[in-house]
């Protein structure tokens, strides 16, 4: 990710390289949509039939973004530059890792060209970018202005070593006007997730690889929540109206994740942060190496995203905050509330799971004693009918299999280590990740 400013320097989120791609943009028109297999992955196509992140808003906190660029134009609103305190949110030559908010901004919200088809298209290509330059130590002001200028989602691909309270403050402060903050955990390969991730109240995005699972780059924590696309992302860059970026980094796993809650406030106006991050949860599957670990697991989460399930499947809301950890400076009376609705919609989960499997038992043992008794009284009308089970007239004297109830074949078994929030359910065999 991003260097933010010096202090930075060692941070591990801006160690993943990234490649500009300064050619002109026939030469890799086609090409460009190809190389962005995230969007295949995700199913976007038939995403975009369900939404397209009309009418929302995704505040991108980072080095600032190109308003030239071909594949932006007319889908970024005034924005801010907190480095330099005035309303021209651009990157500026000699900034480390300029191309790097205009890369987000276009996973996020990139429209393409040429009637859409070519260049780099975003996730949410309806969804609008506020361009925010941050600048100076901490978040806070960043985020505030991100709130009260009428972005839903915030898109934070950056990372810091220090905890702030005003930024803590900042986040809760977003967390109560519904405004849903989304960060990458880093690229070290570490279990070293820093701030604004770190945060109660942040959604945590890890990084996955083509294959569905854990990117090797990907940092690790309890914080982690969700993994989304990090490996080769094609985005948009900087400076120029065409220049290209191939690179790898939880930074893109982040927008991504930015786009796929777009994505769920556009369809569903009403939902919380913690009720978005609910869908975005409860439809994530994990990648085979994964499988059996207790929920979320502080490398994969509950898995990675799948936008269309989590737009299409039936959900129900639940509560406000959801699966996300409630910032200490809410009150205690929302924290608790909070905290009581979620164990009781989990144990309303358990009660209603037990529920099913013991009418499923009970219907197997009855459907199991009406075969036997059928059988039986079979059994017995042929042996009336051949005076005894060595007459040569009637059924084969083996023409009856005996039925063991060995397992109830309506069962599902319940793994252990399941947690109850988790709802998977089966992805198609060509679904990402791939299922075997």
């Amino acid at each position: 990710m991003a260097f933010r400013r010096p202090m930075r320097a060692l941070s591990a989120m801006a160690l993943a390289g990234a490649l500009i791609l300064a050619v002109a943009p026939a030469a890799f028109a086609d090409q460009t949509r190809r190389d962005q297999w995230a969007l295949e992955a995700l199913e976007a196509e038939s995403v975009w039939r369900v939404s397209t992140g009309e009418g929302v808003t995704v505040a991108v906190i980072d080095s600032g973004v190109n308003f030239e660029h071909v594949d932006l134009k007319n889908n970024l609103l005034k924005g801010r530059d907190f480095k330099d305190g005035d309303d021209d949110p651009a990157p500026e030559a000699g900034d480390l890792q300029a191309d790097h908010g205009t890369a987000m901004a276009s996973i996020i919200a990139g429209h393409g060209h040429g009637g859409g088809g070519d260049g780099v298209k975003g996730l949410a290509p309806d969804a609008k970018i506020l361009p925010i330059r941050s600048g100076g130590v901490g978040y806070a002001e960043e985020i505030r202005y991100a709130v009260d200028h009428g972005a839903s989602i915030i898109n934070i691909s950056e990372q810091q070593d220090l905890d702030i309270q005003s930024d803590r403050e900042a986040v809760a402060y977003a967390l109560k006007r519904n405004v849903l903050i989304v960060s990458g955990s880093g690229n070290g390969g570490n279990g070293g997730v820093a701030f604004p991730a770190k945060y109660p109240g942040v959604l945590t995005v890890g990084g996955a690889d083509k294959n569905g699972g854990l990117w090797e780059g990907s940092n690790y924590g309890p914080e982690v929540l969700l993994l989304a696309p990090a490996e080769q992302i094609v985005s948009a860059g900087w400076p120029g109206s065409n220049k290209l970026r191939m690179a790898n980094g939880t930074s893109d796993a982040t927008a991504y994740t930015s786009a796929a809650a777009a994505l769920i406030k556009s369809k569903y106006p009403d939902l919380t942060p913690g009720q978005i991050v609910s869908r975005l949860v409860k439809t994530a599957v994990l990648p085979e190496e994964a499988r059996g670990s207790a929920l979320p697991d502080e490398r994969y989460g509950y898995g990675a995203i799948r936008p269309l399930a989590a737009l299409t499947e039936n959900i129900p809301a639940g509560p406000k905050y959801g699966p996300l950890k409630v910032p200490e400076s809410l009150s205690h009376a929302e924290v608790s509330g909070s905290e009581a609705d979620y164990a009781a919609e989990n144990e309303k989960a358990d009660q209603k799971q037990m529920l099913l499997f013991a009418v499923l038992g009970l219907v197997a043992l009855v459907v199991i004693g009406l075969l036997v008794l059928l059988t039986v009284k079979l059994l017995r009308r042929d042996k009336n009918k051949t005076g005894g089970p060595s007459g040569a007239v009637g059924y084969p004297q083996h023409g009856h299999q005996g039925i063991t109830p060995k397992q109830n074949p309506y069962q599902q078994s319940v793994s252990p280590h399941q947690n109850p929030y988790q709802q998977q359910s089966p992805p198609p065999h060509n679904q990402w990740p791939p299922q075997q």
